[in-house]
């Protein structure tokens, strides 16, 4: 499996969330900043939680989800 970078999921979009007000404060410690009234996720905490995600699914699969 491939290891995922931060510029990939910077290429990919994913800091962008939702506006700002519609946002959720227990995502507080996971928001960088506000640009146009959207929300910037911190990719440098996102990363290491999507690679903890992505081991606990290839898991799953290797297992065939049991």
């Amino acid at each position: 499996m491939s290891q995922v970078t931060m510029r990939q999921m910077l290429e990919a979009g994913v800091h962008f969330g939702h506006q700002t007000r519609y946002w959720n404060p227990k995502m507080a410690p996971f928001i960088f900043g506000a640009r146009g009234k959207i929300h910037i996720i911190n990719l440098e905490k996102t990363l290491p939680l999507f690679i903890d995600a992505l081991n606990f699914v290839s898991g799953l699969s290797q297992k065939r989800g049991t």
